[in-house]
């Protein structure tokens, strides 16, 4: 956690030393920090990526003219939503870009890292309202809704509720 106090940026000032496991400074943690979220989001992009050209392409197939209301503001809507995910997963490298050099690498760690959770919930959402469009097509309605609303819970649970879990259990922080 970065938090300003007394006119500066400290990192983890909650902590006491021998509970921050490391020896470094906040401009080293930063940049420990930062390396680790790049390699993060170069998993999260890519998936975001693929699953959003998919999406893209779906509407010039043939099958597209087919659909119906619902199936067509579902498709939108994922279409939507993934520009966003898209968005706020690549978000972080436009900050670094902008802000490298401007010496508030601590700062710039926390704003990318709400971009990259926001990306996150944003890819969860579109993969649920793609796999409900593609089981309705496929299923019969109430099983696709079953069935997407299990991988929905499956999503949140491993990817919000186990670590957030893991952060207080081990951690004893918030």
């Amino acid at each position: 956690m970065v938090r300003k106090s007394e006119g500066h940026w400290d990192t983890a000032p909650d902590l006491p030393a021998q509970r921050r496991g490391r020896d470094e400074t906040a401009e080293e943690r930063a940049d420990r920090m930062w390396a680790e979220l790049l390699q993060e989001l170069r998993v999260a992009q890519t998936g975001v990526q693929i699953l959003f050209g998919v999406l893209l392409i779906a509407v010039f197939q043939p099958a597209f003219t087919g659909l119906g209301d619902t199936d067509r503001a579902l498709y939108v809507t994922a279409v939507i939503v993934g520009a966003a995910s898209a968005g706020a997963l690549i978000g972080p490298v436009s900050l670094h870009r902008i802000v490298v050099g401007r010496r508030i690498k601590p700062q710039a760690v926390v704003l990318a890292s709400r971009m990259a959770k926001s990306g996150l919930a944003l890819l969860a959402v579109t993969i649920v309202l793609t796999l409900l469009l593609l089981l309705r097509v496929a299923l019969d309605n109430t099983l696709a809704a079953w069935l997407t609303a299990a991988i929905g819970v499956w999503l949140i649970a491993i990817w919000f509720v186990l670590p957030i879990w893991a952060r207080r259990y081990y951690t004893g922080r918030k």
